[in-house]
């Protein structure tokens, strides 16, 4: 189930300074579309929405159905306390036609809630927190050559409550509330992000899932990334393999639209979706702290004017505040903002 996912993790970048360690980012940075969540928060005092609208067709060769599937998802995102922590809300309804065929029986509408959850995400370790760009000024070939070092991902837990209650979508599970725990990776390289969420779904119920998704993640333009996504889910009452694609284009830093689509391996049921969403943020993330003058004997003038080494402190730190995980478009070091 786990939503909450981007799986996407597109548009995931972050600000960085040589004073300030942070994950708040200029641009919006949203888990749609996709089912993955990438491994940064949104900043603190950041609120965002990512709401989406879905119509699929799933058709189940043993149950003699064709059901067609209308669905909304809502995933409401804060960054609170610390930069490295995001609380998080899922919610989804879904309505579903369902056709027989075969018999006699007439075709019959059922809607409800389909899922509910609550959570929080943590950043436990960010590779790319201290990170210095190492240039060998003697050799061009080895200013190109692959870092093993950059197989190490930023990794982030995440625990959330999922909550059952009886409707009318039959899903044949009983009311009550139950763990979900993933994990999450994340590596950057350049153009490319690339995403694994591990996850275990329901835990504490007689009907457990566990589910494995991996999404790459490519920028084409400074505002338009694309996705593929694989995801293996295996569990009592369902399993399956689906594979998903799409693409995302930012309009402005806080406001991001995405289409997507899906299909699956096998028939009971053969699924395919296709989706379209939108993703906003209220940024109301503090300004970053002014560098401090070290230098002794260099005050401020009296006439409220910056001083020699004041300027030169704030241009360095224009300089180096650069997102740190980031697709680069140009592969110069520069994200062009996107993700």
């Amino acid at each position: 189930m786990n939503k909450p996912i981007t799986g996407f993790c597109c548009f995931i970048i972050f600000a960085v300074s040589n004073i300030l360690q942070a994950q708040y980012t200029e641009t919006i940075n949203s888990n749609r579309p996709g089912e993955s969540q990438g491994a940064f928060a949104v900043g603190t005092q950041v609120i965002q929405v990512e709401t989406g609208i879905d119509f699929g067709n799933d058709t189940h060769e043993l149950l003699n159905t064709d059901t067609d599937i209308t669905g909304f998802n809502l995933d409401l995102r804060y960054g609170i306390w610390k930069e490295a922590l995001e609380i998080n809300g899922f919610f989804r309804y879904q309505s579903n036609e369902v056709a027989f065929t075969s018999g006699t029986s007439n075709p019959r509408t059922i809607s409800g809630i389909q899922n509910v959850q609550l959570g929080a995400k943590y950043l436990i370790y960010d590779p790319y927190k201290n990170a210095k760009e190492e240039i060998d000024y003697y050799s061009y070939h080895a200013n190109f050559k692959f870092k093993w070092k950059t197989l190490i991902p930023a990794i982030s837990v995440y625990a959330g409550a999922v909550f059952d209650f009886t409707n009318d979508l039959e899903t044949r599970r009983e009311d009550g509330i139950s763990p979900n725990v993933t994990l999450v990776t994340q590596n950057n390289w350049g153009r490319w992000v690339w995403v694994n969420n591990i996850i275990a779904d329901r835990i504490s119920t007689d009907f457990p899932s566990y589910s494995w998704i991996t999404t790459m993640t490519h920028s084409l333009r400074p505002k338009i990334a694309l996705f593929a996504e694989y995801q293996l889910v295996d569990g009592d009452l369902y399993a399956d393999n689906i594979i998903r694609g799409g693409g995302a284009y930012l309009f402005t830093k806080n406001l991001q639209v995405d289409i997507s689509g899906l299909f699956n391996f096998k028939d009971t049921p053969s699924r395919w979706n296709v989706a379209a969403g939108l993703s906003w943020r209220l940024d109301l993330h503090n300004k970053d702290e002014k560098i401090e003058d070290t230098k002794e004997g260099d005050e401020e003038n009296k006439d409220g004017k910056e001083t020699a080494s004041q300027r030169q402190a704030r241009k360095i730190n224009k300089k180096n505040k650069k997102r740190r995980d980031a697709v680069d478009p140009d592969g110069d070091g520069d994200d062009g903002g996107t993700k």
